[in-house]
């Protein structure tokens, strides 16, 4: 009766490392240089965009047989200050908006996967929440994105909208308080990890 229960034991113990032996982690930095990050925003004179020039993060996918299992982690960074509008006055304000002398970067911290659906080969619909935190303030949030794998490089592609306030912060303006600038953001991201 022992013999047989070590037995068992030692099988299961055994399937648990074959299973585990097919999942591999791989980490993936963030390839700044062909990453895009847009923000695109609402005034009562016209519509604007502002875009990162410096971002850094990285993804540790689970993989089972060629195919993802989970992401382990995601980290992604915006440098506040390399937000640029092509316009100076508008940098400016911006950056007073996000308190860029005390918080200097834009971080979004991934908690967990909610769902991952695979909709084509290499191709991931996900749903996923974390931490958002801006201008100091940290809020949870969820982050919808597809995610597409190739041999040496991980591409998330999606989009959020964002309550400026919900991170109080006061809406940008200019001129006086003529211009003024909506309290929702549109933030629009391709971004690329390489091995």
């Amino acid at each position: 009766m022992k013999f047989n229960g070590t037995m068992k034991f030692l099988s299961l113990s055994l399937l648990g490392l074959v299973w585990n032996f097919n999942l591999q982690a791989q980490t993936y930095q963030l390839n700044k240089n062909a990453t895009s990050v847009l923000v695109e925003g609402t005034s009562n004179i016209h519509d604007w965009h502002i875009e990162a020039e410096s971002c850094s993060g990285t993804i540790t996918l689970e993989t089972d047989e060629g195919k993802i299992d989970d992401i382990e982690k995601l980290q992604f960074s915006v440098e506040a200050e390399s937000l640029k509008s092509g316009k100076s006055g508008m940098d400016k304000n911006t950056y007073k908006a996000l308190n860029t002398g005390d918080h200097k970067n834009i971080v979004f911290r991934m908690d967990k996967v909610n769902s991952m659906k695979e909709t084509a080969a290499g191709t991931y619909l996900v749903k996923a929440s974390g931490k958002l935190e801006i201008a100091g303030v940290k809020r949870d949030t969820e982050l919808q994105f597809t995610l597409k794998t190739a041999s040496d490089r991980v591409e998330l592609q999606g989009s959020k909208d964002i309550d400026m306030t919900a991170y109080q912060i006061e809406p940008p303006s200019a001129m006086f308080g003529t211009i003024t600038t909506g309290k929702m953001v549109t933030v629009k991201f391709k971004t690329i990890f390489r091995k």
